[in-house]
């Protein structure tokens, strides 16, 4: 049976990364779950492509950072922070996708 990236994840956020991209956050509960998620690739450019709805070449990294468990997925923003149309300014709507990741 699959658990919820909930059961490993003690933040999980977006927010701007300047006007023209947006940024998400997930700081694992440990290193046990950080290294999982690393060593299995369950948080890869394929995976958030779907799960955000995006192109791949839209994703401009993955960084696995160890002294925090924790991984940033940044990718180019779909129109820029302020824009006419554009309904979350700080980018601090946009991880509730990530909320399917399942492990």
């Amino acid at each position: 049976m699959k658990k919820s990236i909930l059961e490993a994840a003690k933040v999980i956020r977006s927010k701007n990364a300047g006007p023209f991209e947006l940024t998400f956050d997930i700081i694992f509960k440990n290193a046990e779950y950080f290294e999982l998620f690393k060593s299995r690739q369950i948080i890869n450019e394929e995976k958030m492509a779907e799960l955000l709805q995006i192109k791949r070449e839209d994703i401009i990294g993955i960084v696995w950072f160890a002294p925090a468990n924790a991984v940033k997925i940044t990718i180019k923003r779909p129109m820029p922070s302020g824009a006419p149309g554009e309904t979350d300014i700080y980018g601090a709507q946009q991880h509730a996708p990530l909320l399917k990741i399942e492990f």
